[in-house]
């Protein structure tokens, strides 16, 4: 079986000591392509850069988080737009809109993933989406951006059937983390996963956040990793009713097809 990790913060400070034994293991169990999370102008360079040490199996987005929507000014727009020509870059963002936790102000927030749904249509890139408790205004924007047909997976989902149900018909894709296998807020995702089709459905770990709480025995520590995706793709496969294979196969072949990923030899078995 071969795995696609289709969101990893590979260039965060946790895995700077090992970030080759990370991404060793990875390929181990079996998730032979990653892509490589951009929160901001420098993680996305950084991301880049990571991207090219390691062709074909490593890939990057680039973007700017709604949570440092407020550092984005028209003047960098040229510096994105030249990130996201790079072929190592396949998806624009992480970028959307949270709500939540309001680190930027909402007007910074608007405003930024304005910039970026306009960059990836002239750019050709997919998005890579983040929303949370915004789903009204982040709905709105996306069904005004004018162009062809969006393109792109919401990252992390952890909505209920309504968002769910307006994301599949924007065509967006359906991002699942680890967030599955969190028995206290996960749960209801378990009955929504069967009605994301197979050519919509995407696997992530979101590394090094979101670890896993049903792993036996747990780690010691409180760090996600790549490896860890074909837990969480058995855990969804198990709710959908069909086999981890199956799985691994339609989530790897949509990741393909959606970010232009090239086939690539298996580096690994998965476990």
């Amino acid at each position: 079986m071969q795995w696609i990790d289709i969101g990893v913060n590979l260039t965060h400070e946790s895995f700077a000591l090992d970030r080759d034994a990370v991404i060793a293991r990875a390929h181990a169990a079996g998730v032979t392509q990653m892509m490589v999370t951009g929160a901001d102008l420098a993680s996305s360079a950084a991301a880049l850069q990571l991207a090219q040490t390691q062709p074909h199996t490593l890939f990057a987005t680039a973007g700017v988080h709604p949570h440092h929507a407020a550092s984005l000014e028209s003047e960098h727009l040229p510096q994105l737009r030249a990130l996201l020509s790079r072929p190592e870059v396949v998806a624009a963002g992480e970028c959307g809109l949270d709500y939540y936790r309001n680190f930027s102000p909402r007007t910074a927030q608007l405003r930024a993933f304005e910039w970026q749904l306009e960059l990836a249509l002239e750019c050709g890139k997919p998005l890579f989406l983040h929303q949370r408790d915004a789903h009204a205004d982040f709905l709105a924007m996306l069904r005004g951006c004018a162009g062809a047909p969006l393109r792109g997976v919401a990252h992390c989902f952890t909505g209920g059937a309504a968002e769910l149900d307006d994301y599949l018909a924007l065509g967006l894709s359906i991002g699942i983390t680890g967030w599955f296998c969190d028995e206290r807020r996960g749960r209801h995702l378990a009955a929504l996963v069967s009605r994301i089709p197979t050519q919509r459905l995407l696997l992530e770990t979101d590394a090094p956040y979101l670890l896993p709480r049903d792993l036996r025995p747990p780690p010691a520590h409180r760090r996600n990793e790549p490896m860890h995706l074909p837990h969480i793709g058995a855990a969804v496969a198990a709710a959908r009713g069909e086999s981890s294979a199956d799985c691994a196969a339609h989530t790897t072949a949509h990741a393909r097809a959606l970010f232009q990923l090239p086939q690539i030899a298996g580096l690994g078995a998965a476990s």
